[in-house]
């Protein structure tokens, strides 16, 4: 399975909002559902948002209220609207897909997230 590829991170200040994307070729094909991590630096990595094939989701508290996660099918594309973002959401952001077969688990890169004060 090809890993997925995350995009849209950046540097904003607190209060501020990032769009993040995670495309997955083959995600829907394979009724993968998704995960997204972060990990700050000297942190261990956190898990904090799922998407299931059905478009059910589930968020961490750290983050419920303030970030949304969608998927578009037709693109094979999982999104993350991240609102009102804190210093403490500083952290490399990371997908991976998760699912029974014919979906396997696979990690993307990263995408590095900064929020200022």
């Amino acid at each position: 399975q090809v890993p997925p590829v995350e995009s849209g991170g950046g540097s904003v200040q607190a209060g501020g909002s990032l769009k993040l994307s995670c495309t997955a070729p083959g995600f829907t094909r394979e009724r993968c559902g998704m995960d997204w991590y972060r990990q700050a630096a000297g942190q261990q990595r956190e898990w904090f948002s799922y998407i299931s094939p059905d478009g059910t989701t589930r968020y961490a508290e750290s983050v419920k209220g303030r970030f949304i996660i969608s998927q578009d099918k037709a693109k094979d594309t999982v999104y993350l609207q991240m609102n009102s973002l804190k210093p403490g959401d500083t952290a490399m952001y990371s997908c991976q897909t998760r699912g029974n077969w014919p979906c396997f688990s696979s990690r993307g890169q990263g995408t590095q997230v900064t929020v200022s004060s």
